[in-house]
């Protein structure tokens, strides 16, 4: 059976692509942090780095290496790369935003005619022209609040700077992540579904939207991100069932799921707080389906993480600024872009 796709559904899909672009722009300039205000800072408090701040000459080499080293306990890093694996790009850049169904359009009229030339067929992509951001975060510490400013780590480091670097990249990565599941619940087409008791089959939910979304794009999600409330929303409705088939898909973990699904599956169960003091799931009920590569300008990913090192070296450096005898400014900073590159066959699920 074959399928014929109209120029009135590319159009459509067209349109819902731009609409969404207005929640996904609000999305990216919103600041997750304190802005910093020139010097008026105070010892021990987070704030947005700017670029003034950042000089070749408070640049640090060995902090920076032991940042890019570090790895974060909650594994925020493999969470956000999943989700946006980074794409290395220079400072400015153009990128590729193609609407895929006409990639499987058909033209029934691709005959030639003697003395004709043969149907012309025009692409309706866009190249995009973008420049990664300079994002980062400062701390100023006071050092007569740390107990021993001598203290170093193994190749000298001083050990109260190390720990400061720890708590700014796990802080920046955890706004980048927050940015990035934003912008996929801003371009998905949402369903609502609730898994309990006794409800429709939740992996059978799952595969289906899969299916869904192969048809919408002709390319099938390779990953799909469970929020911690909804993967257990869906262990529990098969605890609640006392079936074979039930039992043996609760006692599913995410590879054996994966492989159920023939795709990549994550449970998001990192936590922010926006005010300071309750924190909240940043994934939470929520179910995303996509497809991402991650390995080019033109590959055709729902969303790509673009990062640049316009100094050379890496992604996130650390610069360190004596500012008094007393005050000291740490930093770490990134160059960094997220943004949907396609939003057909992006899907999401909200389990009730």
């Amino acid at each position: 059976m074959k399928n014929t796709i109209s120029r009135s559904q590319v159009a459509a899909a067209q349109q819902r692509y731009h609409q969404f672009l207005a929640n996904v722009a609000s999305v990216e300039s919103q600041p997750i942090a304190n802005v910093a205000q020139g010097d008026n800072l105070q010892p021990g408090q987070i704030y947005l780095a700017n670029d003034a701040i950042l000089t070749q000459q408070t640049f640090d080499e060995p902090l920076t290496t032991y940042a890019v080293g570090y790895k974060d306990p909650n594994n925020i890093e493999a969470t956000l790369n999943f989700f946006a694996p980074p794409v290395l790009v220079p400072r400015r850049f153009t990128y590729k935003s193609w609407t895929q169904l006409e990639e499987f359009l058909t033209d029934p009229n691709d005959l030639r005619s003697i003395g004709s030339e043969f149907p012309t067929v025009v692409f309706t992509g866009s190249e995009v022209h973008a420049k990664t951001d300079n994002r980062g975060l400062r701390v100023r510490v006071d050092l007569d609040e740390v107990a021993d400013p001598d203290s170093t780590l193994a190749g000298g480091l001083p050990a109260y700077q190390a720990r400061i670097v720890e708590k700014l990249k796990r802080r920046i990565l955890r706004n980048s992540l927050a940015r990035v599941i934003a912008l996929l619940s801003a371009g998905a087409v949402n369903s609502a579904k609730t898994w309990s008791s006794g409800s429709p089959d939740p992996d059978a939910d799952v595969a289906n939207a899969i299916l869904a979304a192969n048809t919408a794009s002709g390319i099938r999600p390779n990953k799909v991100g469970f929020g911690d409330s909804a993967w257990l929303k869906r262990f529990t409705a098969y605890r609640g069932e006392l079936t074979a088939g039930s039992i043996a898909s609760a006692d599913y973990n995410e590879q054996k799921l994966g492989d159920l699904l023939m795709a990549d599956v994550l449970v998001s169960r990192e936590r922010s707080s926006a005010t300071g003091s309750s924190l909240s799931e940043i994934m939470g009920n929520l179910v995303f389906l996509f497809f991402t590569q991650g390995t080019d300008l033109e590959d055709p990913s729902n969303i790509k993480r673009f990062v640049s090192t316009p100094l050379g070296g890496t992604p996130i450096r650390v610069y360190v600024q004596q500012v008094t005898s007393q005050l000291v400014d740490i930093t770490v900073s990134q160059y960094e872009k997220a943004a949907i590159t396609s939003a057909l066959g992006l899907s999401k699920l909200t389990i009730n």
